[in-house]
């Protein structure tokens, strides 16, 4: 007996290095962690539990029956992140480079399906060469079969993407169907066709960096929703990250314990919209402060940043944030921003987790480029997404919500649960100097009489009152009760429900 247990040891010793020693330095010296550490980083201490330990490929094409590493270049289970459960895949580089083969891509499939039927999150750890050429169709054949698995998963368990090497390739297409992805600075990248290939086909000259490096994703493409220095710290903020998911769609997210007064005052928020309309602020302090403890995880920060998506907590419970930013392209909404909090509405949508939107918007981003660009179909993802949530939505608008984009941001017309307005809040059509040069037309040339008609018109529509007797606000407030009047709305909420026709599935304007 004691030797079948020796005999067991001794295999999942060999299983646990790899690739081999000279492989895992060779990781080390890249700055890159091993995917067994970095699993050990993820998940609870003593949690996980590995999944085909000794599965190896079954090719016997160029003398590949001669080479076999145990668990075929990708480790596989489940284990906890603060108690709770997560359904993992780790891609190890130092076994053929992480390449994807049919064994290879079954265990991930088989974790995939035990997610979705046990309804926990997926996290996957992408560090892969991509497609292994020495099986040619079958590897292809594994990718479909992980990509059906994300599309099944999709709006059922949260997905979560760490690229921590390269990833290219049909490889990119498995991420790019999950929530969320996070990149590495200066160790991942991620292409469809890499350097090489460009320069044939289109002459273009550009290292693997540029073409899909960190930066790239991040704040070009919007195809990565953020980027840390290291290995290290992104397995801790995805740890962060997992805090603020349900497990599936068939539960509420966590509720933390808090520390934070629920009726805090926070008087600095009184003083903060300055006094020329046309100043601008910075909306991340509104949200910080209003946050418990003042904790805001953002999502894409480096992308469209003239709007902000990310979750904080109220009473301990999530809530999905979605403001407009005034310090860039003074808050408009464009074809960039509006894909972003269109998606980001969606996740929050599918997975319960409230929603408060914070609006200053002075409107659509005006021009060419975005018209040729398609700014009335990308512009109306976030409409639709927005008409279509059903989870609670809380409102305030701080300043300018101008035209058809004070509809889009979580308005009552799109059925916002509870809108309330700041007494600098200005609902109107358009702006005062765009207004009266339109109704006053035949009064252009008296510089006069158009200075006192904008006047008027400022003091008619330049604040929130006129929506409020229509009953489009529910309440102004002031600014520095906004953390109690989010909360209690948000507490009065907690039991709502609310169903969409029946239909197979909608069709988003894409």
């Amino acid at each position: 007996m004691k030797d079948i247990l020796d005999q067991l040891e001794d295999r999942r010793a060999e299983a646990r290095q790899g690739g081999g020693e000279k492989r895992i330095a060779n990781q080390h010296a890249k700055g890159k962690l091993t995917a067994r550490e970095r699993l050990e980083v993820l998940l609870d201490e003593g949690s996980f539990e590995e999944f085909d330990t000794f599965v190896t490929h079954r090719c016997t094409e160029f003398g590949m029956q001669e080479v076999k590493y145990p668990g075929d270049g990708v480790i596989t289970g489940w284990g906890t992140i603060n108690g709770r459960q997560v359904y993992v895949f780790s891609q190890d580089f130092t076994v053929f480079g992480g390449s994807l083969s049919e064994a290879h891509a079954e265990k991930i499939c088989k974790i995939m399906d035990m997610a979705i039927q046990n309804g926990a999150p997926v996290i996957g750890i992408n560090d892969s060469g991509g497609a292994r050429i020495q099986e040619g169709v079958a590897s292809l054949a594994g990718y479909a079969g992980v990509f059906q698995r994300n599309i099944m998963a999709s709006g059922v368990v949260p997905q979560i993407s760490l690229i921590m090497g390269p990833c290219a390739g049909g490889a990119v297409y498995s991420p790019a169907m999950t929530d969320f992805i996070f990149m590495v600075r200066d160790s991942s990248y991620m292409f469809v066709t890499g350097p090489d290939v460009v320069k044939t086909v289109t002459n273009e000259v550009v290292t693997a960096e540029e073409l899909g490096g960190a930066k790239t994703h991040t704040s070009k493409s919007s195809v990565a929703d953020g980027a840390f220095e290291n290995d290290l710290e992104a397995l801790i903020e995805v740890r962060r990250l997992f805090d603020f998911l349900p497990l599936s769609n068939r539960e509420k997210p966590p509720v933390r314990p808090f520390f934070d007064a629920p009726d805090r005052i926070d008087d600095s928020l009184d003083t903060i919209v300055p006094a020329n309309p046309n100043t601008p602020y910075d909306m991340k302090e509104v949200i910080t402060k209003v946050a418990d403890e003042g904790d805001f995880f953002e999502i894409q920060a480096d992308y469209a940043r003239n709007i902000i998506t990310g979750f904080v907590r109220i009473e301990g419970s999530t809530v999905g944030i979605v403001a407009n930013q005034p310090l860039c392209l003074a808050g408009c909404l464009d074809i960039d921003s509006a894909r972003k909090a269109g998606r980001f509405v969606r996740f929050c949508d599918a997975f319960e987790i409230p929603i408060l939107t914070f609006v200053d918007v002075p409107g659509f981003l005006p021009g060419t480029g975005q018209e040729y660009g398609g700014i009335i179909k990308h512009g109306s993802k976030l409409l639709f997404a927005y008409g279509e949530a059903t989870v609670p939505k809380v409102t305030v608008i701080t300043r300018k919500a101008y035209g058809g984009a004070y509809v889009v941001m979580a308005s009552k017309h799109l059925r916002g649960d509870m809108n309330y307005a700041w007494p600098t809040a200005e609902v109107a059509v358009m702006g005062a100097k765009g207004a009266v040069e339109i109704l006053y037309r035949s009064e252009a040339s008296d510089p006069e009489k158009i200075a006192q008609r904008t006047a008027d018109y400022e003091d008619r529509f330049a604040n929130p009152f006129v929506t409020a007797e229509r009953g489009f606000i529910d309440e102004v407030i002031m600014p520095h009760s906004t953390r109690r009047r989010v909360a209690r709305a948000f507490a009065s909420l907690r039991g709502k429900q609310m169903k969409n026709p029946w239909k197979k599935h909608d069709n988003i304007p894409l």
